[in-house]
């Protein structure tokens, strides 16, 4: 008997073939075939009489079959052909190049046949339809039929065989949700639930069973989250940092700048968590110029004033040296040993440093890192969570700690309870410039040369972004700029009488540096770019941004990528180009000219375009939904609730506990 851990090679009609097509689809044994749900349904389930039918309509048809004939074309084509009769008169059903359709249908017999009513030879025929012997439970037609994510080779039609196979040969399963989860919302079991999510007989029955495995998801993530919390919060013991409030208030008087309301908010939140023995686990967020780098440098000032040390990762060189610059500025009056530690560079000595700032390298530097009280990771997103742990396990004398990431992607509230919700999270939500306004416009092709030319009268330092390093062969791709092609284009056409520069992520980091410099200090006026200027990168003379081909952005990273102009004493300006004529594309990117917040903006794009965008650009290593909707925060308050209340008694319930450890998540790929 089949179970759910059963090997899909060993589910009948499968074998080696088509098990290596099912991993394309992520599908490895029984679960998997079973949770592969529908992405929609064809509403077959109306018999309508053949003398009743339109152009145009979708339609599913009952009656007999008459003569099947194979008919080759004058132009090669190979046609197959059938009448299809009811009482109420005939229709046309035709083929093209499946001529095997001649020894399979069987002229007699009475057959259940959908599909959309074309006018062929000016008939009303129904082409390449669905077509099955007809029974009272057929699966193709004459139902709400299921429509799957497929792969090449695999058809929905074949999906819809093995599993309707499955769902009546596999044992009944015991159901891991807890029988008062079920009775409180009125759930059917696991068995009906399967059984309606793939071959409804109503609307309402799909609507429920849909409604079951949202809650589903969404109730694993969760406990999943409650068991993170848990695990850390006994990871081990870490340092309680004592808050120094005299030195606190000293170093924040020495800044050139005043803290906002929210830095404020978020050094105090820090700095309490820090007080701890339980070693802290919080993310800083805010938008780009909300001032992270002060509220991490408080942080780490402090860690040194109580004789422990702080680690600083970032995720590329030209941002370890850009810190590295700053953290000296603001702490070098105050006796603080700051070091870098970069693939080029490494510049620290026998562990004499308060604070180490560097890239991937502090992870596979071979000494070890005693006495460290803090680590902060920046644009956290960009390192897997291996990486993450590693740089945690630091150290001879077994404490944990206090970890601090922070991201300048704007986290929608629902995926702060789903993929952050074991982190406590701190938001930078205003800017220290009040008055600061980044001017944007979407920019059709036509007034292209327009905006150039603007560009060229303000003659003020520009960045313009491409997505591509260099132009992709891709049909899908053709349009899309590429850096390389756009510097050669630009610097020998519109912008020759100016000084262009190029910057990407294949140069080497010196060139890399070298290029920043000469745009900081005005050698290069317009500076190409792929969007390595995402992180981090900060030169405030630039008051102008071009992105091109942006219909490929989330709004959020579009967000981010302006963020980079206007953060000195001039306003800024961003040009949003697009390398397609999509109106719905357009629709979405005008969002930009109103909304200033980050936030909006992502909450926006999960609305618009679901969870793909947020998932490419946040955390690593965190599942996509199958069925529920991260937009629907009433739903996740109330899951998030159940999971908080149930975790603690998870072990009276072996069947969830083995769930949460099973459910097989789809892991978004690294940067």
């Amino acid at each position: 008997m089949l179970n759910f851990d059963t090997k899909a090679e060993k589910v009948t009609g499968v074998g080696p073939k088509y098990r290596d097509l099912l991993e394309k689809l992520e599908i490895k044994n029984v679960r998997d075939f079973l949770y592969h749900f529908p992405f929609r349904y064809d509403d077959y389930s109306e018999i309508k009489n053949i003398k009743d039918i339109q152009e145009g309509e979708t339609v599913t048809l009952r009656g007999t079959l008459g003569p099947v004939e194979n008919i080759f074309t004058k132009f090669g084509k190979k046609l197959t052909k059938a009448v299809l009769a009811d009482h109420s008169g005939k229709v046309d059903l035709v083929w093209f190049n499946q001529h095997f359709l001649k020894k399979v249908l069987l002229p007699g017999q009475i057959y259940s046949v959908s599909g959309r009513v074309t006018l062929f030879n000016n008939k009303p025929s129904i082409l390449n339809p669905e077509i099955e012997a007809y029974t009272a439970k057929s699966l193709n037609t004459g139902r709400l039929v299921p429509v799957y994510p497929e792969t090449y080779g695999i058809s929905s039609k074949w999906l819809r065989s093995k599993i309707h196979n499955l769902l009546t040969s596999i044992s009944e399963t015991e159901d891991f949700l807890p029988e008062k989860i079920l009775k409180k919302y009125n759930f059917p079991d696991i068995n009906l639930s399967m059984n309606s999510i793939h071959f409804p007989e109503s609307r309402e029955q799909l609507e429920r069973a849909r409604s079951r495995f949202a809650f589903e998801e969404l109730f694993i993530q969760l406990l999943k989250v409650e068991k993170k919390k848990f695990e850390w919060n006994k990871s081990g013991r870490g340092t309680a940092i004592n808050k120094a409030q005299e030195a606190q208030e000293e170093f924040i008087e020495s800044l050139p700048f005043t803290l906002t309301d929210s830095q404020k908010k978020a050094v105090e939140e820090i700095l309490d968590d820090m007080s701890r023995d339980v070693p802290m686990n919080r993310l800083l967020e805010g938008d780009v110029g909300t001032g992270k780098t002060v509220v991490a440098v408080i942080a780490a000032y402090i860690t040194k004033h109580n004789k422990l040390k702080t680690l600083y990762m970032v995720p590329t060189e030209l941002l370890a040296h850009q810190h590295y610059e700053t953290f000296k500025a603001l702490l070098d009056p105050f006796n603080v040993n700051i070091s870098l530690l970069t693939g080029s560079v490494k510049n620290h000595k026998d562990n004499n440093w308060d604070i180490l700032i560097g890239t991937h390298a502090l992870l596979y530097n071979n000494e070890e890192y005693s006495d460290t009280g803090l680590v902060i990771i920046d644009e956290q997103h960009r390192f897997g969570v291996k990486q993450r742990g590693k740089l945690l396990d630091v150290g001879k004398n077994k404490k944990v700690p206090h970890l601090l990431t922070m991201t300048a992607t704007p986290i929608p509230r629902t995926l702060a309870l789903t993929l952050y919700g074991d982190l406590s999270i701190s938001v930078l939500d205003t800017h220290p410039n009040l008055q600061r306004k980044i001017h944007t416009k979407v920019v059709s092709d036509k007034d292209r040369d327009k905006a150039y030319e603007w560009i060229l009268d303000k003659n003020e330092p520009a960045f313009i972004v491409c997505p591509l390093i260099e132009s992709s062969e891709s049909e899908t791709m053709t349009n899309v700029k590429a850096a390389e092609d756009e510097y050669e284009k630009l610097k020998h056409g519109v912008f020759k009488d100016v000084d262009v520069g190029l910057v990407h992520g294949r140069m080497k980091s010196n060139e890399k540096k070298q290029m920043l410099e000469n745009f900081k200090n005005g050698k290069i006026k317009i500076l190409i770019a792929t969007p390595v200027i995402e992180v981090g990168i900060d030169v405030p003379e630039a008051s102008i941004m071009v992105i091109e081909s942006a219909e490929r952005y989330g709004l959020a990273t579009l967000h981010q990528l302006r963020g980079r102009v206007g953060r000195g004493d001039k306003p800024g300006y961003c040009f949003i180009f697009m390398s397609d004529d999509s109106k719905s594309a357009y629709k979405r990117l005008k969002n930009l000219e109103n909304i200033d917040s980050g936030l909006k903006l992502a909450e926006l794009d999960l609305e618009l375009r679901g969870e793909g965008d947020i998932f490419s650009t946040l955390q690593h290593g965190f599942k996509r939904f199958k069925i529920a909707d991260l937009s629907d925060f009433e739903l996740l308050s109330k899951v998030k609730s159940e999971a908080e209340n149930l975790f603690p008694e998870l072990d009276k319930y072996p069947k969830l506990k083995e769930a949460i450890m099973d459910v097989q998540e789809t892991h978004i790929r690294n940067n």
